[in-house]
């Protein structure tokens, strides 16, 4: 990955929406060229998925940390967790916690179904849920 792969993420970031022609005006590369870059990121997987993110002004937001049974491979319960509609992101982490979950939904009635829904994944013994107030 170059600085010009590196424009794009940052581009894409601000704006998911934005089109081959308008990232390549931005950073000096042809509509084509912006194509391929990100068909290749995607393909390698650096780029994982477009996505839309819905203001706390209209929707909601939680940041759920998670404790695995050590009998189960963190991988796949981080995998399980990462299918569950409104799941926008994953990270497997150090500490006293094996597993972050950020959680979008249209309301809190949709936050709190999917919180539920993590807690069902076998392999999850412990949650401890954020409710986000306000980002930035």
């Amino acid at each position: 990955m170059d600085e010009k792969d590196k424009e794009i993420i940052r581009l894409l970031r601000d704006n998911a929406r934005a089109g081959y022609g308008e990232l390549g005006m931005q950073i000096g590369l042809s509509e084509g060229a912006v194509r391929k870059r990100i068909r290749t990121l995607t393909n390698e997987g650096i780029i994982r998925k477009f996505t839309v993110k819905i203001s706390l002004a209209e929707g909601a937001q939680a940041i759920t940390l998670l404790t695995a049974n050590t009998a189960y491979p963190t991988q796949e319960v981080s995998r399980k967790i990462q299918a569950i509609p409104n799941v926008e992101t994953t990270y497997e982490v150090s500490g006293e916690y094996d597993i972050v979950a950020v959680i979008g939904g249209m309301n809190m009635t949709e936050v709190n179904e999917c919180i539920e829904k993590i807690r069902m994944v076998e392999g999850i013994v412990k949650t401890n849920t954020m409710i986000v107030l306000r980002s930035s």
